[in-house]
């Protein structure tokens, strides 16, 4: 969801044991990588989707790992530290988005997409759903999610390149290709599987950090006291309402709307054994998640008193985390810390390649190849899937190679892009039967294009009355559901079959 986007300029001083804990990281994904190509390569369900055998535990950890990404480990904690409790609003929307989309979408998602022509990716699922014989919605859909995912992976390798030239005083374009080879190798070579269960390795190491960072800081100040010193450095600190409004706490809320259309974690739910296990992996992903977040927002909070007890310059509040974890503890501990941040990007940047070669395999050069012959050349497209994320990752680095914030700011609002080209219509998909093709893809593109527009030229207009700076996933969700809806009254009703797989999904759901 988000990423470093901006330079970090406070350089740490790494000694020996600190290149060790990255060195040792990294060999554990590249083992995991080769793992995953003898285990689940075989055929393109295999690669794209793991074969449809992910645990429940693996699924709730590799899904957070890559929705929080650099977000949760730096974003959070910076925006705590600049304006208080107040910014907590976005993870209070976030975890009842995810928790809500475990009841309402995976369940019915992971028996549906198998159901309706076993498909792999979104847009195969919503061709299936559809009848869309011309493969137009599968067209659009997937032109979208490869053109956002590709921006959106470039700036994960942006993160992962200033990460380096900040920590390490390497060159940003030397720590680019470190991050980028790694990730492609054992995305490229262990496919789905691979990339889920470093993850779940990654989600473990995030999750271990976001917990030591405040408990340590708070030993080190002043114990529960230091909250008291928080809020009398500013009254804002601790306040929920203060420092925001209403239309910004809405704004903040309403992040939860995205998670109903996000491809790299719904995609989580295809893959796991039977929509049974998902009670077990809801368990597990929201609690990761809750003490995760709550751990974000103690370094923000923690790092407020540390930063003015200790006297530091802290020029941007993204790189609270880096310098706390750096000055609180061993080296060695330090560069697991740091690894943390690592786990964060790559885990984004591994999901998001995987989902966009998948649609390239999947949604158009099966198309062009002929799904006539799919079932005989499984290797071949194996193979393009893996010359796909290769593809991708190229063109992410080109882009990466020399930042250019336009394109960071277009791909920080991804989220609201794909939520509202998105939600709506897997909603839809999977409880509505009136449904029709033409009101999905005029839904979907409404979304995307009302997304566009309000950033582009309704946002700048926030210096003249504030309802104008709302978040744009708000009035992207509200018109596509609505087109949705209007157009597929207005056109012809879908077929009685495609109703009949509504029912069926509905009554193993029950079951």
């Amino acid at each position: 969801m988000f990423t470093l986007g901006t330079a970090l300029s406070n350089q740490i001083d790494a000694n020996w044991q600190t290149y060790v804990m990255i060195i040792v990281y990294f060999i554990i994904l590249l083992i995991i990588g080769f793992y995953g190509y003898r285990q689940a390569t075989g055929n393109l369900s295999e690669f794209m989707l793991g074969g449809r055998s992910i645990g429940p535990y693996i699924t709730a950890l590799s899904a957070g790992a890559s929705d929080m990404s650099g977000w949760m480990i730096m974003g959070l904690p910076g925006s705590v530290y600049s304006t208080g409790l107040s910014a907590i609003w976005i993870t209070i929307g976030l975890t009842l988005g995810a928790y809500i989309n475990y009841f309402v979408v995976a369940p019915r998602l992971r028996v549906f997409t198998e159901i309706a022509g076993d498909a792999i990716t979104l847009p195969d699922f919503f061709k299936n759903r559809l009848d869309d014989k011309k493969n137009i919605i599968k067209i659009i859909s997937g032109l979208i999610i490869v053109v956002f995912f590709t921006l959106y992976t470039h700036s994960g390798f942006v993160s992962g390149g200033k990460l380096f030239e900040s920590a390490f005083g390497l060159n940003y374009h030397a720590g680019l290709l470190i991050v980028a080879i790694i990730v492609i190798f054992y995305t490229f070579f262990g496919g789905y599987l691979a990339v889920s269960i470093t993850d779940f390795f990654q989600g473990v190491i995030m999750l271990i950090a976001m917990v030591m960072v405040p408990i340590v800081a708070l030993l080190k100040l002043n114990g529960w006291d230091t909250f008291h010193d928080i809020a009398q450095m500013k009254p804002t600190n601790l306040d929920l309402f203060r420092g925001t409004t209403v239309l910004g706490i809405v704004s903040l809320f309403s992040w939860g709307l995205g998670y109903f259309g996000q491809p790299h974690i719904i995609v989580r739910f295809m893959s796991i054994k039977s929509h049974k296990l998902l009670p077990k992996a809801r368990r597990l992903g929201i609690s990761w998640m809750a003490v995760g977040l709550l751990g974000a927002i103690g370094v923000g909070l923690t790092g407020i008193s540390f930063i003015s007890e200790r006297h530091i310059k802290l020029e941007d509040p993204e790189t609270l985390f880096i310098v706390m974890s750096q000055i609180l503890f061993h080296p060695l501990v330090g560069g697991f810390l740091l690894a943390a941040i690592l786990a964060a990007i790559m885990s984004t940047i591994s999901s998001q390649l995987l989902v966009t070669s998948s649609s390239l395999t999947e949604d158009f050069y099966k198309l062009i190849r002929g799904s006539d012959k799919a079932s005989s050349h499984q290797k071949e497209f194996v193979l393009i899937g893996r010359l796909s994320v290769l593809l991708v990752a190229i063109v992410a680095i080109t882009i990466a190679w020399h930042p250019n914030d336009t394109i960071l700011n277009l791909v920080g609002n991804a989220w609201a892009g794909f939520g509202a080209a998105f939600s709506p219509l897997v909603l839809y998909s999977l409880y509505w039967k009136d449904l029709t093709r033409a009101g999905a893809i005029s839904g979907m593109v409404a979304g995307a294009v009302v997304v566009i527009v309000w950033i582009s030229w309704i946002k700048p207009l926030a210096t003249i009355n504030a309802f104008f700076g709302m978040y744009e996933i708000i009035p992207g969700f509200i018109v596509s559901v609505l087109i949705t809806y209007i157009v597929s009254k207005l056109t012809k009703k879908p077929d009685d079959y495609v109703i009949e797989n509504l029912n069926k999904v509905k009554n193993i759901v029950k079951e």
